[in-house]
């Protein structure tokens, strides 16, 4: 049974820009191995942390590290989650966290589905 959905877009050039006036917001909003990504790939990756949040019910209290976009083996992008997020998906009784990237014309797009 689903859960949540979410969706999130983010104008990659408006995001690159906010990212240069407030550097950091890279630490805060991104892991180590999400922070060394080229703008575009950022950019998706934060629309997936948002389409995240939105899925689990927007609650407060979570940390936009405790949600990472890893690539598989196959090259599909997944959801690892550790802290907040990951008893938020607890919370639920979430067993299975699907996400799809997108990223063209200057925008990146996430969508995020939350199944039992």
């Amino acid at each position: 049974m689903i859960l949540g959905v979410g969706i999130d877009v983010v104008d990659v050039k408006r995001f690159g820009e906010t990212l240069e006036r407030t550097p950091r917001l890279l630490d805060r909003l991104f892991t180590p191995a999400e922070r060394d990504l080229p703008l575009n790939s950022r950019a998706a990756r934060f629309a997936a942390k948002e389409a995240l949040a939105k899925a689990l019910g927007a609650p407060s209290g979570m940390h936009w590290q405790d949600a990472e976009v890893q690539r598989g083996g196959d090259g599909r992008p997944h959801l690892v989650v550790r802290g907040t997020v990951r008893a938020r998906v607890e919370a639920l009784g979430a067993r299975s966290l699907h996400v799809s990237l997108s990223h063209d014309a200057g925008i990146a797009s996430a969508v995020v589905v939350v199944e039992d």
